[in-house]
């Protein structure tokens, strides 16, 4: 229950940019953003983003106040959307300058998800990190603590120590609030050949959220372990998972450590081969 919550409420947040209440730039005295935002509170909801209407709109209010960070932020949208990212990185560069506490968790997340530009990621996280007193928060669409963003970037750039280190920490500050966290973790521990740890890793993400790739990746570690019986057993476990819906999923692109049915019959058909 606790896991639907979580993810309802990162749903939400992941969807919802609104700009807020339009009268705190009035007791900020900025009488330009206000203007800006209650052009858009008005207006916004009239467009879908991809219409013409829309960024029309948006360079409207820029005319009003053009450092206003969020008009920027919802142009950039749309063409990471389409695949512009050309455009995307000019708007979204605009959103941070204007607002960095606010946007750079953005585009860490979409540069970590759409780019594979890890080192880019890693800044802006480190970033944010400096410049605020409290938890820096989640990506974008809410499915990682941008500290798991980080150690899952560290992992691509082979450094895999800290990414355990980083990931392990998060893991421990979350809990049963970390979608993917410990699979993540085990898949690095089984990098380093350290099996009892990620078989360790796999049990936790087990209890608190079963997956394919959980399974499978627990019957690698028996394979590798030459216990050819529990590999089996937990690979059957990931095919029904598997069928049944039940791992990883991303709308836009593909997670890390994200596995297939092929990959599971492939080592299916490799364990059967080592009982003959």
């Amino acid at each position: 229950m606790k896991q639907l919550i979580f993810l309802s409420l990162f749903i939400i947040v992941g969807i919802s940019y609104g700009q807020g209440n339009c009268n705190a730039y009035l007791w900020q005295k900025d009488t330009l953003k206000y203007e800006a935002c209650k052009l858009l509170v008005d207006n916004q909801d009239k467009y879908y983003q991809f219409d013409s209407r829309f960024h029309k709109l948006m360079k409207e209010a820029l005319e009003i106040c053009p450092y206003y960070a969020y008009p920027y932020r919802e142009l950039a949208a749309p063409y990471v959307k389409s695949g512009n990212f050309l455009m995307w990185k000019k708007y979204i560069d605009k959103a941070v300058k204007y607002n960095p506490k606010e946007y750079l968790s953005v585009r860490a997340s979409l540069r970590y998800k759409f780019f594979a530009d890890y080192k880019g990621a890693i800044k802006d996280i480190d970033s944010l990190s400096s410049i605020v007193s409290h938890d820096i928060g989640y990506s974008s669409n809410g499915t990682y603590h941008l500290n798991v963003v980080k150690g899952l970037c560290l992992k691509s750039l082979g450094r895999t120590d800290e990414a355990i280190a980083i990931i392990a920490k998060q893991s421990e500050i979350e809990d049963d609030f970390g979608m993917y966290n410990y699979l993540h973790l085990g898949v690095l521990y089984m990098a380093k050949e350290d099996y009892q740890n990620a078989l360790a890793s796999f049990k936790k993400q087990s209890v608190i959220n079963n997956l394919a790739e959980n399974q499978y990746y627990t019957a690698l570690c028996y394979k590798s372990l030459n216990e050819q019986a529990k590999a089996d057993s937990h690979l059957k476990m990931a095919l029904n998972l598997y069928q049944s819906e039940q791992s990883m999923f991303d709308p836009y692109n593909e997670l890390f450590d994200q596995i297939y049915l092929s990959d599971i019959k492939r080592e299916m058909a490799s364990i059967e081969q080592s009982f003959k």
